[in-house]
């Protein structure tokens, strides 16, 4: 039984073939639902908003985003070298994990991680991160 040329008479014996499902319908027990009855409900979409004002906040907006949670990262009111350090240290997490940065206004980022859409107001095209 080398070989793609094995015949019917090889094969027999070795495997019994037992349909899944008849022709009408799928084997089943009493209670089985094969479909939900409702669709579950889905879980509301949420955002976190941080408003650093030293690099210690840092780790926060790393830890969301590693979570899949997109953030509002609001530099307004952090010293400018404590924004630079916050915003290069959250350029090297979006990156690291593959995520996205949308600069929203002054010193007001969107942290949107992997398969977050994010899309223009007027416009409603979706940016390329």
């Amino acid at each position: 039984m080398n070989g793609p040329d094995a015949t019917d008479e090889q094969w027999e014996g070795l495997a019994e073939v037992v349909p899944l499902r008849s022709s009408s319908k799928w084997p089943s027990w009493s209670d089985h639902r094969a479909l939900p009855e409702e669709e579950p409900a889905e879980e509301p979409r949420r955002f976190i908003v941080i408003r650093v004002q030293t690099f210690a906040d840092a780790r926060e907006v790393a830890e969301y985003l590693m979570t899949q949670i997109p953030v509002l990262l609001d530099l307004s009111s952090a010293d400018a070298d404590v924004a630079k350090r916050i915003l290069d240290f959250s350029s090297g997490v979006v990156f690291g994990l593959g995520s996205g940065m949308h600069r929203v206004d002054t010193n007001v980022f969107l942290l949107a991680p992997v398969g977050t859409e994010v899309a223009e107001e007027a416009t409603g095209v979706v940016p390329r991160s």
